[in-house]
């Protein structure tokens, strides 16, 4: 993956990042879940596409509500860590492909989604798309989650990645992604949640960001790891949480 506008153009690829990411990224709350539901995502008998799916925690996380679901991602990594995740989930289907290369018939979905991705496809390509394949009166809706910098552990961590990893220039492509809308009338809503971690379920979580494993070589994700862990060690507790603000963007797409 290649954008200029992330990271002063820097390579990334969250395929690196999938078995830490499997494991320690799956950190949605419940109460997105159920709030998700009462907006119309994922509602029995309708079909779902999820664009950038990663390891598939949002599908996973609403499939007991019942809806057809395509999840895609453009990592073959992500996308067979989700695979395994996801058995027995038979109303999850994963397909390797990025968001700009997915072609299905108009009017073929009832909701369309992005969760932590949106800015990093190419709007000239997908808006289109999402418009077309979206149903009369269908729904698009992007998250993004992050953790609140207010908090001492994250300005430890990310001013570590910024040590290491200096092309990183964090959230700020999805803040700018949260002013920008590509439909007419976005529906808007942040809620705030304080999430449980241990120091390494905190590491792990940093281990599989985008300015860490996806995006660092060898030498420096090694280094990242010992000094992430030394820093965890000596000024914080073992467990500890740490509170994020989710902002939720939707769209009734009219036709």
């Amino acid at each position: 993956m290649l954008k200029n506008i992330i990271d002063e153009g820097q390579k990334f690829d969250f395929g690196k990042t999938s078995k830490f990411y499997a494991k320690h990224r799956d950190i949605y709350p419940e109460e997105l879940f159920d709030r998700l539901h009462k907006i119309g995502i994922g509602t029995e008998g309708s079909q779902w596409l999820d664009l950038g799916t990663g390891t598939g925690v949002v599908p996973r996380g609403m499939a007991k509500y019942g809806a057809d679901i395509i999840a895609t991602d453009i990592s073959e990594n992500q996308i067979a860590e989700a695979k395994e995740l996801s058995k027995g989930m038979d109303n999850i289907r994963y397909i390797v492909s990025s968001a700009e290369d997915i072609n299905y018939p108009d009017n073929s979905f009832d909701v369309i989604t992005a969760f932590q991705c949106f800015w990093y496809f190419d709007p000239k390509v997908i808006v289109p798309k999402i418009r077309s394949m979206l149903k009369p009166d269908g729904i698009f809706l992007k998250v993004y989650m992050g953790y609140m910098k207010e908090e001492t552990i994250t300005q430890d961590s990310n001013s570590l990645v910024k040590k290491i990893n200096g092309s990183w220039n964090g959230a700020s492509a999805s803040v700018k992604d949260l002013t920008t809308h590509y439909f007419d009338e976005p529906q808007m809503e942040t809620m705030i949640v304080e999430l449980p971690f241990t120091r390494e379920t905190w590491h792990g979580r940093m281990m599989a960001s985008r300015g860490v494993m996806a995006s660092m070589n060898e030498e420096q994700i090694a280094l990242f790891d010992r000094e992430h862990r030394k820093m965890l060690e000596e000024k914080y507790p073992e467990e500890f949480t740490i509170k994020h603000k989710i902002f939720l963007t939707w769209y009734n797409i009219k036709k």
